[in-house]
């Protein structure tokens, strides 16, 4: 097992990275103090895991909350259902939440957790490659709008995260791949060496190796963690963790919630961020052909759907977290591993990528 911290004073918390860890009770029963204990996951993940972790608080009092699966339902009536089981079961504010699941269980349990009670603790377990490498550390909660991705939520930092690569073994192939450009987006941002690695091993990764999953999920998590640790809300460095998800979160809005998963417009966005950032001049194609190369190998879209409008896309990306004074700023790219905030791009650079569906220029 592998064991980091994500430094932030006395919101600090461990990040637990291994195999059969669920299988170790006594690791997450040991971060947990409370009496009273609501699991949430989904209809997916529960038949699998959800004995398993019960079985550790068979002392406690403890009850369960299993939700639909899918991005569609991260929603606020979601929230909703786990905020009254939390008061129809008569949780007090000592209480812990425990995120048994995906990205979008992880993100509507932490949000529940801020808000129960004025805030609550809770532990996250992920379950996919995306959530256990990206989503799952850093303390951001949230649900969707129908007008915009995750513009309902809080930074609340879990009491520890609990990576256990055995339960990527049930995921599905496209899940996983989904994953995986997370991981790209972390090599573009600020650590080359991850993203040479990754073209000599995605399809390792992609073929669960164990040793790959455990070093993908160790270096994203300490870049994840290095840049939380300077900036927890998102005042300036931690913008960068945003790279290709402006671009992905409008395709996300744009094409309907769940249509494509997550991962699969953040690979798109990131292959739209590189084609702008060429056409800037700052990014060589060199560079820019590696981004689309990795994207590929890993199975993953690179631009999209054709039938996606152009204005629709626009839009929808200027309902952005990182919009300033209806300028919607973007993070690009120098080189890979030297990505930056842009808010002074060409209007006329930026149309073109989306016209051509991230294709630069001839």
């Amino acid at each position: 097992m592998i064991t980091l911290q994500v430094h932030l004073g006395d919101r600090s918390y461990p990040i637990f990275i291994g195999a059969q860890l669920l299988a170790s009770g006594g690791l997450i029963r040991d971060r947990v103090d409370s009496r009273q204990i609501m699991i949430v996951s989904n209809e997916t993940v529960a038949p699998l895991y959800l004995e398993s972790v019960e079985g550790m608080f068979a002392d406690r009092i403890m009850d369960k909350l299993i939700l639909p699966d899918g991005e569609q339902y991260k929603t606020l009536e979601s929230f909703e259902r786990i905020i009254s089981a939390l008061l129809t079961k008569g949780f007090d504010r000592s209480c812990t939440l425990i995120a048994l699941g995906g990205g979008v269980v992880g993100d509507m349990t932490g949000f529940a957790a801020a808000c129960y009670q004025r805030g609550v603790d809770f532990i996250q377990i992920p379950t996919t490659l995306l959530a256990q490498v990206d989503s799952s550390v850093g303390g951001k909660t949230a649900v969707n709008h129908t007008i915009g991705k995750n513009m309902i939520g809080s930074f609340h930092q879990p009491r520890c995260v609990i990576a256990d690569i055995a339960t990527l073994s049930t995921l599905p192939r496209r899940e996983l791949r989904a994953g995986v450009a997370e991981v790209i987006k972390y090599g573009l941002i600020s650590d080359p060496e991850l993203f040479v690695w990754l073209e000599s091993n995605v399809e390792r990764l992609l073929d669960l190796d164990a040793d790959c999953l455990t070093y993908a999920i160790r270096r994203s998590c300490e870049n994840k963690a290095a840049i939380v640790a300077q900036d927890e809300l998102e005042s300036g460095i931690r913008a960068l963790l945003n790279l290709g998800h402006t671009f992905g979160h409008a395709i996300e809005n744009v094409l309907g919630y769940g249509n494509w998963l997550h991962g699969e417009a953040v690979a798109c966005g990131l292959c739209m961020a590189a084609a702008l950032s060429m056409e800037m001049g700052m990014l060589d194609a060199a560079d820019y052909d590696r981004v689309v190369a990795v994207v590929q190998r890993a199975g993953l879209p690179d631009s999209p759907p054709a039938e996606l409008d152009p204005n629709d896309l626009s839009a929808a990306m200027a309902v952005d977290k990182k919009s300033r004074a209806g300028r919607i700023r973007l993070v690009l790219m120098r080189a890979i591993g030297d990505a930056f905030l842009c808010e002074d791009y060409p209007a006329d650079k930026f149309r073109q990528i989306l016209e051509s569906g991230g294709v630069p220029a001839p």
